[in-house]
């Protein structure tokens, strides 16, 4: 039992005492207070902007086999909490979405919600490589690139992100054997001899 479920518990206890409630008040008192979470509500973004979001984030991190997509971590719920918290960059975001769905819409008739895999990845294409980009995507390069940024942000500081990098914080290792050999050779170093 959680520290959480303890204290409710005790609660709950103390309250059927004092207040003599029978077997069943009880459990439909403590039906109430068990209730799910309440479904996230964006503060800042739109319906439409949120599904874009949600699109657009598993796109750069999608599910795989060690974890799940940016929308499993709780990305777009991040990056709303973001855009309230520094609202510095909320024009930046609301227009560089808006730059998707015109972009998209110009192509192919359809927001980027609407858009088919292949007509978004089209699109991304042209943006996603800074270098490669025509010099007219630019304002496209530089919302995907905030946004990139604030997907990852989001992904690995969340629970999931962390579990998926296999950080294991402040653990205690009796015996410190270095880099292991697999990340020495992807990085291209070796210990001296």
């Amino acid at each position: 039992m959680k520290r959480r479920e303890a204290v409710s518990t005790m609660a709950l206890a103390a309250l059927t005492a004092a207040f003599k409630w029978s077997p069943a008040d009880t459990k439909r008192v403590a039906g109430l207070v068990k209730t799910a979470p309440a479904p996230f509500v964006a503060q800042f973004f739109t319906p439409h902007e949120l599904q874009t979001v949600q699109i657009l984030s598993d796109l750069i991190i999608p599910r795989d086999e060690r974890s799940g997509s940016a929308t499993d971590a709780g990305v777009p719920e991040f990056m709303d909490f973001m855009m309230m918290d520094r609202p510095d960059g909320q024009t930046a975001m609301r227009g560089g979405l808006s730059w998707l769905d015109n972009e998209a819409f110009e192509r192919y008739g359809k927001t980027f919600v609407e858009a088919t895999d292949q007509q978004r990845a089209g699109i991304l294409d042209d943006i996603a490589w800074p270098k490669k980009a025509r010099p007219e995507m630019s304002q496209g390069v530089a919302f995907f690139n905030m946004f990139r940024d604030l997907t990852a942000s989001g992904f690995w500081s969340s629970k999931m992100g962390v579990t998926d990098l296999g950080y294991q914080g402040n653990t205690f290792v009796a015996d410190w054997k270095g880099c292991p050999p697999e990340a020495l050779q992807k990085l291209g170093v070796q210990y001296e001899d």
